[in-house]
């Protein structure tokens, strides 16, 4: 299946996006993807002091040309995040309230609103967004738009995400990091000379995110032999049947060749289509992409800068390739399933440990509820190591088809340029091993770490990571 035949199944799955223009030179179609996606609507630009200059000004002249109502609302801030002060700045721009989204947008405290008191029925009077730029500015037009029973258009700058065309939106709130439901997109727009000439380390980090659905499947692969969340066979194959072709020119990515960088973005998109498939990130992140949420939600910042979601999702990658090479070594066939179950903890005591491992997070019942959410039963336990004891040699077999060695991926990570160390992001290997018990209880999802748990081998798994001749020796 060639890249148009996968972009048309792709967009066959969709439940949000129908139009996906991806080449050299499309952006100065954008208007015409308007008038046939919103006929006679109003359109906003939405830009960064970054990607403004890059792209934003020629979308904002292009539709003046087209003599499509249009605004520009630019954020002058040189670095933000998806924090939810931006998702209520950007609820007043489709508004068309700027004076009050310049309010928000400078206000140095900020008292945010529910999300649930943020919804706006839809109105002719609202503006359309036109996000330009990459994954904040994307997330933000995303839930925003959905606030007002808009949709919008993603106009990408980099190949820097997978949330170009993903269901959900990742925002902090509440100082916790949460993936809010919204659609995706009506259209997206990818110029693929833009994004070649984008800075290489988000391209870098784009490729990083991609190389993140290699664990992220096995760990699905997990929970759907365990029987808590079936594969997706349309979100499955559209992503996972092409994966290792979208990953096997790092240098290319690394060079900024046109033709390895419109694989990447390709395989980012399909990664959000899959997502839109599954109603669910599932396709696209696990246990990986936690370690870069705790970074986010404890303010973890690297010669005084915060990491970008890519980059930190890199050394979650790394760690949990070398989590899997650690599995891999071991007997399972061998597990005393009655020993387990016999020292399975009560949910109080689950519970109890959530609460503990949370006490200093900025979320401190999150794990609480996570756990709660998630808590397995003496007798679910026995039938899920029952099962693992019975077909560990086949099911071994086929979570080694899905992933990459430790090595691997460090290699391919080095030569796209990538992050390959916690050192890269100021992250030292205790603080990453430190991790583990919040990642294991931060998310409802179902992980290679919770079957651990259970069947008592998480040490088995875990620390040979950070011990002598281990991939994060300390």
């Amino acid at each position: 299946m060639d890249s148009k035949e996968r972009i048309a199944k792709a967009l066959s799955i969709s439940t949000d996006t129908k139009v996906f223009e991806m080449g050299q030179g499309v952006a100065e179609g954008t208007p015409d993807v308007f008038k046939k996606c919103f006929p006679g609507g109003k359109a906003v630009v939405l830009a960064d002091v970054h990607t403004w200059p890059v792209l934003g000004e020629r979308i904002y002249g292009l539709f003046q040309q087209a003599d499509i109502p249009v605004e520009k609302y630019v954020i002058d801030k040189e670095v933000f995040h998806a924090d939810w002060k931006y998702v209520e700045m950007t609820d007043c721009v489709v508004r068309g309230e700027y004076a009050q989204a310049k309010v928000i947008e400078d206000s140095a405290e900020f008292v945010e609103t529910e999300p649930e008191k943020c919804f706006r029925q839809p109105s002719e009077d609202y503006n359309i967004l036109i996000s330009v730029g990459s994954g904040v500015i994307n997330d933000l037009c995303k839930l925003s738009s959905y606030h007002h029973g808009q949709s919008y258009i993603s106009v990408a700058t980099a190949a820097s995400v997978d949330g170009y065309s993903s269901f959900g939106a990742s925002i902090t709130y509440g100082g916790a990091k949460q993936t809010f439901t919204c659609p995706a997109p009506v259209a997206i727009v990818a110029d693929i000379d833009v994004i070649a000439a984008a800075p290489k380390h988000m391209t870098a980090a784009g490729y990083a995110d991609l190389a993140a659905k290699i664990p992220a499947g096995a760990e699905w692969m997990i929970s759907d032999f365990v029987g808590t969340e079936p594969l997706h066979d349309d979100a499955w194959h559209i992503l996972q049947d092409y994966l290792d072709d979208f990953l096997a020119d790092p240098d290319g990515v690394a060079a900024g060749d046109p033709k390895a960088v419109a694989d990447l973005f390709e395989g980012l998109a399909l990664s959000g289509f899959a997502m839109q498939a599954a109603r669910s990130s599932r396709p696209a992140s696990c246990c990986d992409h936690l370690f870069s949420h705790i970074l986010d939600m404890t303010g973890h910042r690297y010669k005084g800068e915060l990491q970008s979601h890519g980059y930190q999702v890199a050394v979650g990658t790394l760690t949990m390739c070398a989590v899997f090479d650690e599995l891999f070594k071991l007997d399972l066939e061998n597990i005393d399933v009655d020993a387990c179950v016999a020292a399975w903890p009560t949910l109080e005591q689950e519970q109890q440990r959530a609460l503990e491992q949370f006490r200093d997070f900025p979320a401190p019942r999150l794990g609480y509820d996570e756990i709660t959410k998630k808590y397995a039963d003496a007798q679910t336990v026995r039938a899920e190591l029952t099962k693992l004891k019975a077909q560990w040699p086949e099911f071994k077999a086929r979570l080694q088809g899905q992933m990459y060695s430790f090595a691997t991926m460090q290699d391919l990570f080095r030569r796209a340029g990538a992050p390959y160390d916690p050192s890269h992001i100021g992250v030292t290997r205790q603080q990453l091993k430190d991790m583990f018990p919040i990642v294991q209880l931060m998310r409802f999802r179902y992980n290679v770490l919770d079957l651990a748990k259970r069947g008592g081998f998480y040490d088995a798994i875990v620390e040979p990571v950070f011990a002598e001749g281990g991939a994060w020796e300390i």
